[in-house]
């Protein structure tokens, strides 16, 4: 192994070490009320290392986001590619990726909705906001490709596919921020799973064609 490569593998090393401290201070004290001095003490090291890897706690929170699109959209671009699988079987896959990535770590899923409906997409470096929009963009054109193919056959109403794709998106990102702000009042009430297996069964039904 060249000394280049073993920088870049030690380097990658502290980067993911930055993120699993991240994840777990974002968990016990919210985004709001963390600090990257609260980080960079879980981690191990000093606040000025971490600035060496993220430009600012925004971006850190975004990293850890990235990590779930790309899980995502993996999943979703497997299902598309699928030539012999109907229409319909492809949209129940698409929302089974959806449903195993948030039982896999709803904490990031949910980190995920909140980014995207915040301030913090504006203090992000042009290179990760960059990663965000490519993944975003390549989330919907997988949609859209089973979803038009599904109008060709007559199985789904002819109308917007970019716009099913949103609402399909705003469907599972509303129904887990809002179960989650309803488990901060009380925690013992946790209807994510339930709620939106109503939420996809009533939009399945809605983009179907009468035939």
């Amino acid at each position: 192994m060249g000394i280049q490569e073993r920088k870049e593998r030690e380097k990658e090393k502290r980067r993911q070490q930055i993120l699993t401290a991240a994840k777990k201070v974002f968990s016990e004290k919210g985004y709001n009320k963390t600090t990257m001095e609260d980080i960079a003490k879980k981690a191990e090291l000093s606040p000025g290392t971490l600035y060496l890897y993220f430009k600012n706690k925004e971006e850190l929170y975004a990293s850890l986001s990235l990590r779930v699109l790309k899980h995502f959209l993996a999943g979703m671009e497997k299902i598309s590619r699928k030539k012999d699988l109907e229409p319909e079987k492809k949209l129940d896959g698409f929302i089974n990726v959806l449903f195993e990535l948030y039982k896999l770590d709803s904490l990031v899923i949910v980190n995920v909705f909140r980014l995207q409906s915040s301030e913090t997409l504006k203090n992000l470096s042009p290179e990760v906001l960059g990663e965000i929009k490519n993944y975003s963009r390549d989330l919907i054109a997988s949609f859209v490709s089973a979803y038009k193919e599904g109008v060709d056959r007559g199985v789904f109403l002819d109308k917007s596919p970019i716009a099913i794709a949103d609402i399909f998106w705003a469907a599972f990102s509303g129904v887990v921020l809002w179960e989650e702000s309803k488990k901060i009042i009380d925690s013992k009430k946790d209807f994510i799973i339930p709620t939106l297996e109503i939420a996809f069964e009533i939009f399945k039904r809605g983009i179907k064609q009468n035939l």
